[in-house]
């Protein structure tokens, strides 16, 4: 598996799974009737933000991250980022390539610290993803999010020092 920059023509592959990820309600604090337009503005970042896809040695898009700082201004030394693996591919480490690919561009950048604002409580793969590479739960906002099929559910900050 690679991993490299996105691009503009990568939003052809990235936009299946990513409108699947988002209309299922279930990880993303994105309307579900999110449209193509606005989900690529949305995710495919300018820089000194990054976005990156890891493919496979066809060259096929089999997950995405997108990375930035988590705040501006005096907050601005804490990066954040948000993954999203092409379900036909979960299972088989490329979200956590694309994590650890994260952390080490947030500690090439200067960052102090990662943090994850908004981490479905329900969504435990993530979570024990997260976990094991270091990540804390700081709190949960309760009921922060609307899961389509349990209700009102925990919203995690987790964080982790670079």
């Amino acid at each position: 598996m690679l991993i490299r920059e996105a691009t503009v023509e990568d939003w052809s592959a990235i936009w299946p799974f990513f409108h699947e990820v988002v209309a299922a309600g279930e990880t993303f604090t994105y309307p579900t009737d999110l449209g193509e337009e606005v989900g690529r503005d949305w995710w495919l970042l300018p820089p000194p933000n990054r976005t990156v896809v890891a493919v496979d040695d066809a060259g096929k898009v089999l997950g995405t991250a997108k990375m930035n700082n988590n705040q501006s201004g005096n907050g601005s030394h804490v990066a954040s980022a948000s993954y999203m693996v092409d379900p036909a591919h979960s299972g088989r480490g490329v979200g956590r390539a694309l994590c650890e690919y994260t952390l080490e561009w947030a500690r090439a950048a200067g960052f102090r610290a990662m943090q994850f604002n908004a981490v479905v409580e329900t969504n435990v793969h993530a979570v024990n993803l997260y976990r094991s590479l270091g990540f804390e739960v700081l709190g949960t906002l309760p009921e922060g999010f609307l899961h389509p099929a349990q209700g009102y559910v925990g919203l995690h900050i987790m964080h982790r020092a670079l």
